[in-house]
């Protein structure tokens, strides 16, 4: 999964940034790590967007079918000695 794959990735960087390993290896790491998360934004920000999408055209079918309510209408209050 590319969330496991992002972690193992994180915690490898991590590792070489407190070892101070060579600037090149950082480097590539990183990113690499980037090109993951770039990807993992792809699939779900674009997933989201479409459940979203189809959501929001369910509710507007919805509303054209549903009975309309009057809002103006007013509420007459009685009182009772």
């Amino acid at each position: 999964m590319l969330n496991d794959e992002i972690c193992k990735l994180r915690e490898k960087l991590h590792e070489s940034i407190l070892k101070k390993n060579d600037y090149e290896v950082t480097y590539q790491l990183s990113v690499e790590l980037d090109q993951l998360i770039a990807e993992y934004y792809r699939k779900n920000v674009n997933l989201n967007s479409k459940k979203k999408k189809k959501r929001l055209t369910n509710e507007k079918k919805n509303k054209s079918t549903e009975p309309k309510l009057n809002k103006n209408k007013e509420k007459s209050i009685s009182y009772s000695k």
